[in-house]
């Protein structure tokens, strides 16, 4: 097999896309294309992201399937035998892609349909266990996008609604308490997404070191028909608030990264009690053993017997 189902991408970019239901490399070949290229490629969510090789961070490509029209097998003979050839149709146009082999075609096959229709497809030859994985994958993304489309900047007098999905780096803060942020925690990033001061507007605050601490606030517009826009000198459209903070790592190769604060959580269960003499009230933490159950109730003898007594009346009446 040519690949195994994925955990979560990791890395600059890979942290912030949707979860990895699949991967493994593909020949590529775009209508406009002359030579098919050989890239990694990741289903994340319903997005076909291709990357140079299974190391990189950055990705090279990203294809949507919400414009897919068909997956249908090129039964041409490819240079290599034991390759098997695909050709992915798209609302705007057709993609030759190429598996390493039967197996991973029809795997492929079976991730792809799985997340455009949100179904396990059944015209497939895949082993139980395979479709068992595309049955957790239908359901994982219909609660992805059900999260999607409820997902809303947490309340606060900042925030406002935001379409889309919500990069990681996103944090409900004002301009002082996002640079505090930056500066207490420069291990976790160095670039960030909050609301703006207007309220109608979103904002990138980044902190760089040059003999301290610098700062930059850059304005983040949604446009009417969609989208977004980097309002600087000259303005940097996005389709989508990812692609701000993707846009801004790459213009400046790498030196700007998300900003992502992982929350700690505790190891224990603790508790505060009063003492019932001098009413100091101290921390204490909470017993690390088994829980005793308590004894079960045994069943109330005169609910069976009144039970019993109701039966012999029917069967009595019936006679």
């Amino acid at each position: 097999m040519a690949a195994a189902p994925a955990n979560p991408r990791t890395g600059s970019l890979k942290a912030q896309l949707p979860p990895c239901y699949y991967e493994g490399y593909l020949e590529k070949r775009g209508a406009k294309e002359k030579v098919a290229r050989r890239l990694w490629t990741c289903l994340c969510g319903n997005t076909l992201y291709f990357f140079n090789s299974s190391k990189d961070a950055n990705y090279v490509e990203k294809l949507d399937l919400s414009g897919f029209v068909s997956l249908i097998d090129d039964p041409s003979r490819d240079r290599n035998l034991e390759a098997a050839r695909l050709n992915l149709r798209m609302k705007d146009g057709e993609i030759k892609l190429t598996a390493p082999n039967l197996e991973a075609r029809e795997l492929w096959k079976g991730f792809l349909y799985s997340v455009v229709d949100l179904a396990v497809p059944t015209t497939l030859t895949l082993l139980p266990g395979q479709l068992h994985m595309l049955k957790e994958v239908v359901e994982k993304e219909k609660m992805r996008r059900k999260a999607r489309a409820s997902s809303r900047a947490p309340s606060s007098p900042l925030s406002l609604p935001l379409v889309g999905e919500i990069p990681a780096c996103f944090r409900p803060v004002s301009r002082t308490e996002a640079e505090v942020l930056l500066e207490r925690h420069p291990d976790c990033g160095n670039m960030l997404l909050r609301p703006g001061r207007d309220g109608s507007s979103l904002a990138v605050t980044t902190r760089q070191d040059l003999n301290g601490s610098v700062f930059r606030h850059y304005r983040v517009t949604q446009k009417q028909q969609g989208g977004y826009i980097i309002d600087v000198e000259n303005p940097i459209p996005c389709p989508t608030l990812h692609d701000v903070i993707n846009a801004l790592v790459e213009k400046t190769a790498g030196t700007l990264q998300p900003f992502i604060l992982e929350e700690p959580y505790e190891e224990n269960i603790t508790f505060v009690s009063s003492n019932d003499e001098n009413g100091e009230r101290t921390l204490h933490c909470a017993p690390t053993g088994p829980l005793s159950r308590a004894p079960s109730l045994p069943p109330k003898q005169g609910l069976t017997d009144e039970l019993k007594q109701k039966l012999e009346k029917r069967r009595t009446s019936q006679e």
